[in-house]
């Protein structure tokens, strides 16, 4: 299942700004197998035992990784905390789709590739499967938003 929530809370549990929390915590864990494959598929970098990355403009820190690839290795590293999305592309989208037991924050939708058989459930209510379950979500959302003036 994956969570997401459309509201703001201002909570510990919740990562709004990806760089920042990466570059302070998720940076210094142990990258696994699985984060090291996650990184090469999304930056095509590769990491090196020291921590630095080599990509095809030279080598640079594991701090040089994009938004998008630090946001998803925050979801990876945090999974009891709810991430902010909103700065990732559509390639980090399909995966974090793809993924399991998993909190997000998004204020609006993204046009994304959404497996069929992946269960989403908005705001710890409303339970939908796949990109049709998302699209019709977030149809109605908006129509409630117009309706409330929001």
């Amino acid at each position: 299942m994956i969570d997401i929530y459309t509201e703001k809370k201002d909570s510990r549990d919740w990562i709004f700004q990806n760089d920042l929390y990466f570059n302070l915590h998720t940076c210094n864990e142990e990258m696994a197998q699985r984060e090291i494959n996650l990184i090469q598929q999304v930056d095509h970098a590769k990491l090196t035992p020291d921590k630095y990355i080599e990509t095809v403009y030279g080598l640079g820190t594991i701090r040089n990784l994009s938004s998008g690839c630090k946001t998803l290795l925050n979801i990876i590293k945090n999974p009891d905390k709810v991430v902010c999305v909103e700065e990732c592309g559509p390639n980090v989208l399909k995966i974090i789709f793809a993924m399991d037991n998993i909190k997000i924050y998004m204020s609006r939708p993204s046009l994304i590739d959404i497996p069929d058989d992946a269960k989403i459930r908005f705001n710890d209510s409303d339970i939908v499967t796949g990109s049709r379950g998302y699209n019709a979500w977030w149809s109605k959302e908006y129509e409630r938003r117009e309706s409330d003036d929001i």
